[in-house]
């Protein structure tokens, strides 16, 4: 199931997600110009390595660069098909949780549910050379608060089932699947993930949905007692 767009409306202009999405392109772009060996050197001083934070944890490595990768990791993107997937994703959810939160808590929240993905990746990959990038667990967690707060709300979808097709589904049916879906994925490859290859970080996508699910009624609203219905 693919979101396309959903009908909350909101009171403010979201200006930290324009920034957050012209930051991300921003940095892609800036990754393409490297091209070959020096792009491939950059994303893993810049990804996160689980190795590298084992590494630094345990004084074998200098332990502020191996931290500060798990923040500069949300801004690097392995391809044009990962960036845009992920900005979409952003672009549609994202406006709602800044109008609920205000610009800079919401910036704070954004960066700590990437910070709560990052650790449950790390967890389950931990001895990893692999980098992991992008701003997806961040996302997650945008998600995740969006799941609690805007239930109710009706997200156009774009479903593939033999045809493809377009339809209106609450928001707790998107987003409750995209979650069950990442979870099964990620148990799955716990169970059979080998020492090679790349792939996508599940467990990122679980920890930053639960950590923005978990951390949204932390967050002072700038709209008391609300809640979206229909």
């Amino acid at each position: 199931m693919i979101p396309i767009r959903d009908d909350v409306p909101r009171s403010s202009t979201p200006y930290i997600t324009y920034f957050l999405l012209a930051a991300n392109v921003l940095v892609f772009l800036f990754e393409l110009s490297l091209g070959g060996r020096s792009r491939a050197a950059f994303i893993y001083q810049f990804g996160i390595v689980p190795l590298r934070i084992d590494q630094g944890i345990f004084g074998h490595a200098p332990l502020d660069a191996a931290f500060v990768s798990i923040f500069t990791s949300m801004f690097l993107h392995a391809s044009w098909l990962h960036l845009i997937a992920n900005m979409w994703v952003l672009w549609i959810f994202g406006d709602n949780i800044e109008d609920q939160l205000g610009h800079f808590p919401y910036l704070i929240f954004y960066v700590t549910c990437g910070l709560g993905a990052a650790v449950l990746h790390i967890l389950f990959n931990q001895g990893s050379s692999i980098p992991s990038v992008g701003a997806s667990g961040a996302i997650a967690g945008v998600m995740g608060a969006y799941f609690l707060l805007y239930p109710a709300a009706r997200v156009l979808t774009l479903v593939p089932f033999f045809f493809v097709f377009f339809v209106w589904l609450p928001a707790w049916i998107v987003l409750g699947y995209w979650f069950v879906v990442q979870f099964l994925s990620g148990a799955a490859t716990s169970i059979t993930q080998t020492t090679g290859g790349g792939g996508v970080a599940f467990w990122a996508h679980v920890g930053g949905f639960v950590a923005g699910a978990g951390l949204i009624r932390l967050f002072p609203s700038r709209k008391p007692g609300f809640f979206y219905n229909r």
